[in-house]
Formats: C-alpha cells, structure tokens, sequence
C-alpha cells in the first residue's frame, strides 16, 4: 500500500542526475543573483540563495534543499578552475555555440595524462562556462561555507537597493576580459576549423581507390561532424580507408 508520503519522495530526490539543463537553470539563477548584487563579502547572500532555492523547484518541479545546491556550485567551481587552465595553453579552444572544447586527440591524451580531472571535461565540455566565467569574477566560494540547513532562518536581511560599485566593477571587468578571450578563441577556432574543411575531405575521399558506394556516401554524412573531418585528414593516407571502412560500415 501506498503511503501519505509516497508523492513527496518522488518529487524529492536525495540523489538527482544533474542534466545539462538543470545545470544550466542553476548557473542562470546564481548569475542573476549576482548582477543583480545580493552578495556578502563576495559570496551569495542568504537571501540569494533561498531564492534560487524556490525558484529552482518552480521552475524545474525538482525539489533540492539549498545545501544540494551548495554543492553543486562548489563542483561547478572545480569544474570551471580546470577549464580555465585547459584554455591557457594554446592549443585548446574553447567552442561557445556548443560549449564543447576543442583540440587534437594528442594534446588531449597528453593534458589527461597530467590532469585525469580533465577527462569529464574532455567528454561533456562546460556549456555553462560563459555564464561560471562572470558569476566567478564576484564570488569566491572557498570564503563561503555550506550553512546549516535551517540557518537562514536566523539570518539578519539588510535591504540592497542596487549592487555595489565593487561588485559592477568586478563584473564589467570580467565581461571585457571575457569578450576578448572569446574574440581569440573565435578566431583561433575558425583558424582551425578553415584546416579541415568539407571540400578537402572531399577531396581527399575521391583520391582514394576501392571505396565502395556505400561507404562513400556514409562518410558524406560522417563528414557533417567537424571532429571526423579533423580525424579523417590528420590519418596517414594509408589509414583513411580502413578508417572509412570501420567507421561507416
């Protein structure tokens, strides 16, 4: 028999699946937080926190208590120092249109090998990167420690009519700090991406003798991904139609 408390235990789970849209509703509410200065001492107030406490649960129907959240954005944190040192060598770039990072299968081997923390990122990227980079520029979690649940309770609100110049000095210093990160990036990865372009692949496929039909139109849509691009002509010439053959077979 169902009991009175069965609708509550699904609708709170002690242990979610972070996706990458509740990750990015999470990184949205904490930004608007930010910009809108309910920060103390460069953490997120109180106040800001059991906002973004309610407003989670109404706006994903997912119940998280604050200290869940807390979490969540520590890990966001490491998550946002290891790319930040990915994207200080040169030869990683940073893809804002899918949050992906982008960089040759070697440079990647070796960095891994170095940070095993990388790999995650490697995988899944940081969609969220753009909005960590502002939220960060302000807030320094390590100052801020994970309240008792019921703390805030106790918390005494002093009203903000408006962030403080600090706070929109720190802000507009990251969002130009970004915006030219990102130029270089933008220009670092159409660089990149000019090297292995379609009609070279194309070009590179009708050079090779004994590609069945099928394969051929099969590595047409393979060739769609920039990353099979990028491997197709990084392979020794040799290779490519045995890596065809494997790949679109």
């Amino acid at each position: 028999m169902a009991t009175g408390n069965s609708s509550d235990q699904q609708q709170y789970q002690p242990h979610p699946v972070w996706t990458a849209l509740l990750t990015k509703l999470l990184a949205n509410l904490i930004l608007d937080q930010v910009r809108k200065g309910n920060t103390a001492n460069n953490s997120l107030s109180n106040k800001a926190w059991n906002f973004i406490t309610n407003e989670f649960y109404t706006r994903s129907g997912i119940k998280r208590d604050k200290e869940h959240l807390k979490n969540r954005f520590a890990a966001l944190r490491r998550e946002f120092s290891v790319v930040k040192l990915i994207l200080a060598r040169d030869n990683f770039v940073f893809d804002e249109s899918t949050g992906c990072i982008i960089a040759a299968d070697e440079s990647w081997d070796q960095y891994v090998k170095d940070c095993p923390d990388a790999e995650a990122v490697r995988r899944g990227g940081c969609p969220v990167y753009k909005q960590l980079f502002e939220i960060f520029a302000v807030v320094h979690l390590e100052e801020e420690p994970v309240l008792p649940q019921r703390s805030y309770e106790y918390a005494v609100k002093t009203p903000k009519s408006r962030p403080s110049r600090g706070v929109e000095a720190s802000i507009a210093s990251a969002i130009v700090e970004m915006a030219a990160a990102s130029r270089l990036r933008t220009n670092a990865l159409t660089q990149m991406r000019s090297r292995f372009t379609l009609a070279e692949c194309i070009r590179e496929l009708d050079g090779i003798h004994g590609v069945a039909e099928s394969v051929y139109f099969a590595a047409l849509e393979n060739f769609n991904n920039p990353s099979a691009r990028e491997t197709f002509l990084s392979l020794r010439s040799d290779m490519r139609l045995a890596w065809l053959q494997w790949k679109c077979t």
